[in-house]
């Protein structure tokens, strides 16, 4: 984003990612968008937050990411009636985002085409607001009844079928209304939020070191992505940055995670269409990566190994000369495999032209991460605004055929296999101690961004500090956000028994968006 020019001044943040803060007024939201819209800009997140303790009022902010980098508008709010002007009919996947800022905070979108509640499912009454700052979150209240207005499609023929919120298995919860005539999806309606789990609440209550294990746990499956993005933003507030090991082994963290967990869904995509072979080769796969995890860091899912400053954990020369012999064992078989897939005339039934969402579709709904990289849209942040190892690394994301983000999810897993980020630390230096700088304490006020390609897409983290080297605000954001709202326009024309392929094709996270 430009530094300068109307409607936005904006001044650079410190950190890896480019990252840019303006401050504008509620009367000024709508034309900064507009302007932001124009340029290619795209919405990434929005959130709210309590400014009372500062003398304040409330705020909004708007996260929007373009060609310069990442644009971050703080909207002041008035304490009473804090309302603003909504972007969902310039950016829609705000929609949901407006709705869930206004159950936390009480913050309020004019104009928003859709004022259903989305987080409260009576866990809290109405005109209680969690994120507000004299909310005490040891009150509890009576769970009240949930009646939530799901869209009726009316006609000859039409039945609905209800799906969850509980599932079998251990999947988590979330609500699928669909509108049938036969087998055929006419429209699917999304209730999720039934897994809010204070995350953001709790945060308040933390120091910047205490943050970083919660940070790692907002989404089990994304803890390396949501773990660097934390300690991206504290080095972004403290004007620190990681020592270049540690980098290196940030990159080799994220690459593993994103191997791991593509070769799992390329497994349950097997599965799905009836190829249980696929299932449980896939997924021998995966448990051996796991395993080398384990052996190499500690932890089969590389919990608490990304920290503010650098990594919690080193890596030694007979650990990463491990990571690449699984590395080099794993490559040929996904080749053995992807031709098994390819030759297979009932997988290619099932997959072919299933849960299709076009490029133009894709970039009017905010399609990101693999999701829109199978939609044709060339977005990824490690090329795009690549830092340490990235932008030693290079290469553009390969692009998907339309709709193929199984194919998409196999050519990921190729491209982490030659960024081999492994390499780069083995070779680095000798093995030595973990590689944690020491930080310098943030005033309050003093604000950062951390922003990562997770294996599902880009993963945000804005944080905002308090005095004495402890939370003021911190909004962690997960791509699923962007991506649920297009798998309810994926199914259309597809059959029921399709939705579980679609689903998994797409593998958005429940807890991620619902914190």
């Amino acid at each position: 984003m430009p530094a300068t020019g109307p409607p936005i001044a904006a001044d650079r943040l410190p950190g890896a990612a480019p990252a840019f803060l303006a401050v504008v007024e509620p009367t000024r939201l709508r034309e900064a968008c507009e302007q932001a819209r124009a340029s290619g800009a795209r919405l990434v997140a929005l959130w709210g937050s309590d400014e009372t303790g500062r003398g304040a009022g409330f705020a909004l902010h708007v996260a929007l990411a373009s060609s310069d980098g990442l644009l971050w508008l703080a909207v002041p709010l008035a304490r009473e009636r804090p309302r603003y002007p909504g972007i969902a009919d310039l950016f829609p996947a705000a929609n949901r985002m407006q709705r869930a800022a206004y159950d936390l905070v009480g913050i309020h979108a004019d104009e928003n085409p859709d004022h259903r509640k989305w987080l409260r499912h009576g866990a809290w009454p109405g005109g209680t607001f969690p994120l507000r700052k004299d909310f005490d979150p040891a009150r509890r209240f009576p769970v009240a009844q949930d009646r939530y207005p799901f869209v009726r499609v009316e006609g000859e023929g039409v039945h609905e079928i209800p799906v969850g919120p509980v599932h079998a298995g251990t999947i988590e919860p979330g609500h699928f209304r669909f509108s049938i005539v036969g087998e055929k999806i006419l429209r699917l309606e999304e209730r999720l939020g039934y897994k809010h789990k204070g995350i953001e609440k709790r945060f308040e209550s933390m120091t910047l070191d205490e943050g970083a294990r919660l940070a790692g746990r907002v989404s089990g499956d994304s803890t390396v992505a949501f773990a660097w993005a934390y300690a991206m933003a504290v080095e972004s507030a403290c004007g620190g940055a990681p020592p270049p090991r540690a980098a290196a082994l940030r990159g080799c963290l994220l690459e593993l995670e994103r191997i791991a967990n593509h070769l799992g869904d390329l497994g349950y995509l097997g599965n799905d269409v009836a190829l249980a072979f696929g299932f449980f080769q896939f997924w021998r796969l995966k448990e051996d990566l796991l395993r080398v995890n384990a052996r190499a860091f500690g932890h089969r899912y590389l919990m608490d190994t990304v920290a503010p400053g650098g990594v919690a954990r080193d890596l030694s020369t007979g650990a990463a000369a491990e990571i690449l012999t699984a590395l080099d064992r794993i490559e040929p078989e996904v080749r053995r495999l992807r031709a098994i897939y390819d030759e297979h005339a009932g997988v290619q039934d099932r997959f072919m032209t299933t849960g299709e969402v076009t490029p133009g579709l894709a970039a009017k709904l905010g399609l990101t991460g693999l999701a829109g990289r199978a939609s044709g849209l060339r977005r990824d942040l490690r090329v795009d605004h690549p830092f340490a190892p990235y932008d030693a690394l290079g290469g553009p994301p390969r692009r998907a055929g339309r709709g193929r983000r199984r194919r998409a999810r196999r050519g990921a897993v190729r491209r982490a296999l030659r960024i081999d980020a492994a390499r780069a630390p083995a070779a680095a230096q000798p093995a030595r101690g973990p590689d944690a700088g020491t930080l310098p304490v943030p005033e309050a006020g003093r604000r950062g961004v951390g922003w990562v390609e997770g294996w599902r897409g880009e993963v945000l983290v804005a944080l905002d500090t308090a005095a004495d080297g402890r939370i003021h605000r911190l909004h962690p954001h997960d791509p699923s956000w962007q991506n649920w709202p297009l798998l309810e326009r994926a199914v259309l024309g597809n059959i029921v028994p399709d939705f579980p392929l679609i689903n998994k094709s797409f593998n958005l996270s429940y807890s991620g968006q619902d914190l």
